[in-house]
């Protein structure tokens, strides 16, 4: 239960799914979160099951593609509680698409979301976290940033991006001496909001048959399966872990 005690993280797109379990998986182990979303609605949601549960945790709304408002989110989140230790970029969206079929304007808006925001995210938390010692930064990638589909061109790119971010990041800040750690994680295909959608309709049950088929488990994760990894990433037990690679796939990566 004190896997986190004393640490502040803050969690983009914490408002469902990944964000949502993530942010509760940290508080249980004595965290203070922050949660950020635009869905203010979910947000708050996940702000009073902390609560319920006894976490201590605050809402901010936050649009992760918009630098100012980071350098305002980390401002008051140290103003409140004095220090910055944990920041997981989650925030993301996945749009399909071929590279011939995919429009330079949905390339954009999912590189502002899924790559641009994970560099405003690390590079503010890098700054924030080396005035107070040090800290973890865990940012999301996918299985989608270790191998290629020909069907999801634009979010490859951007997966495969914040993987490569994260090293350069980790390099820096262990040749400066931060005390900083950066990691990413890649999950395999997870039941949350954004794949149950993929899900819907008249053939929902092919489509989960078919991506239950795709992990060697059999099966498709869920949202603590991924979580629990974020909590080792951002406790100490990770201490030795920087620049690496946390696949939580069901297997589907050792195909």
């Amino acid at each position: 239960m004190n896997r986190l005690k004393d640490k502040v993280a803050l969690v983009t797109g914490g408002g469902s799914g990944l964000g949502r379990a993530q942010a509760i998986c940290m508080a249980e182990e004595g965290a203070r979160v922050v949660v950020t979303d635009v869905n203010d609605a979910g947000g708050e949601q996940t702000l009073a099951q902390v609560q319920a549960a006894g976490g201590q945790a605050r809402y901010l709304h936050q649009d992760v593609r918009d630098e100012d408002r980071w350098q305002q989110v980390i401002e008051d989140t140290l103003s409140h509680w004095g220090h910055l230790d944990v920041v997981v970029n989650n925030a993301g969206i996945g749009v399909g698409g071929t590279v011939e079929d995919t429009s330079l304007e949905n390339w954009r808006h999912l590189m502002g979301i899924n790559l641009d925001a994970v560099f405003l995210g690390t590079k503010h938390g890098i700054r924030a976290m080396k005035a107070t010692g040090g800290g973890s930064i865990i940012n999301l990638s996918s299985i989608e940033g270790l191998v290629g589909d020909p069907n999801l061109a634009a979010y490859n790119a951007s997966k495969g991006g914040v993987r490569l971010l994260t090293k350069s990041a980790a390099l820096h800040c262990a040749k400066a001496g931060y005390g900083i750690r950066v990691n990413s994680v890649h999950p395999g295909y997870i039941e949350t909001p954004m794949v149950t959608k993929a899900m819907a309709g008249d053939n929902g049950d092919l489509v989960r048959a078919h991506l239950e088929s795709l992990h060697p488990l059999g099966r498709l994760g869920q949202p603590n399966e991924i979580a629990w990894g974020v909590v080792f990433l951002a406790s100490d037990e990770s201490g030795f872990m920087t620049g690496s690679e946390l696949v939580i796939d069901g297997g589907y990566t050792a195909q």
